[in-house]
Parts: structure tokens; C-alpha cells; sequence
């Protein structure tokens, strides 16, 4: 039984099944594939870790929304990582582009990069247990 409530998963649609596998996978080489298969013939994968994944399927329709922060819907994606400068390096290596310079702040270290669809993911790295530095809002 939980204790407390978490986010399991995050359901996100892409142009390209294989290349937002890549795209993971070179980010978080510890995340597997739970599960795939086809849907009104479309193919859909989720991967991640026992706890949390992220539901992928593949787009009919090629065409991005907006993503300019002013917009609704999806902004970008946090995973806490535990080197997030190795996150960044494996990203670059891969050909992959930084979509806002690393960040290194007193208690986090912060990198942004964007998949092969544009969509953003921010990679924390916490330099502090305690929740009260965490998740400060001062640096």
C-alpha cells in the first residue's frame, strides 16, 4: 500500500518511436521497456523503471504544437539523475542539442536538452538531501 501519492507515468505522443527510445535510453541507460505494441495501428512503448515510465505512441499527425512557454500544454519533462553532467555529455555525444545552458546552483545542478520531436527534458541533479534546500527558490 502507498503512502504517499507520485507520479507514475507521463503519456507523451511522437513522431518517431525509435528515436525517442534513443533519445531516452542515451539520457537514462537504466530505462528499460516495460511493455510495446500496436493500437488502432499504432505503435506505442512504455519505458522506465519499475516505478515510473513514460507511455510513448506514435503520431498520425506530424505537426507540432507551439513551444513557446505562452502556450498551454507540455513545457518540458524534470528527471532527477544522479550525475547530471554524464547526462549531458552522453546527450551531446549522441548529436542531441542543449536547449538552455547548464545551470549549476548552490543545491541542484540543471541541463536541458531537446529530443529528435523538439520536446524539452530538464535533468536535475540535487547537491542536498534536505527537502528545505531541494527545493529552495532563492539561487
Amino acid at each position: 500500500m502507498i503512502t504517499q501519492s507520485y507520479l507514475e507515468h507521463n503519456n507523451i505522443t511522437v513522431n518517431n518511436l525509435d528515436e525517442a527510445v534513443k533519445f531516452i535510453q542515451t539520457a537514462m541507460p537504466e530505462f528499460k521497456i516495460r511493455g510495446c505494441g500496436e493500437d488502432n495501428q499504432r505503435r506505442w512503448l512504455h519505458i522506465g523503471t519499475d516505478e515510473s515510465y513514460l507511455a510513448l505512441s506514435e503520431s498520425f499527425d506530424k505537426k507540432r504544437g507551439s513551444d513557446d512557454y505562452l502556450s498551454f500544454g507540455f513545457n518540458h519533462m524534470g528527471f532527477v539523475v544522479p550525475d547530471v553532467k554524464a547526462v549531458g555529455k552522453r546527450l551531446e555525444e549522441a548529436g542531441y542539442e542543449r536547449s538552455y545552458p547548464l545551470t549549476e546552483q548552490k543545491f541542484r545542478i540543471r541541463d536541458y536538452f531537446l529530443d529528435d520531436d523538439a520536446n524539452e527534458y530538464e535533468f536535475i541533479q540535487y547537491l542536498s538531501e534536505k527537502p528545505e534546500e531541494k527545493n529552495t527558490y532563492d539561487d
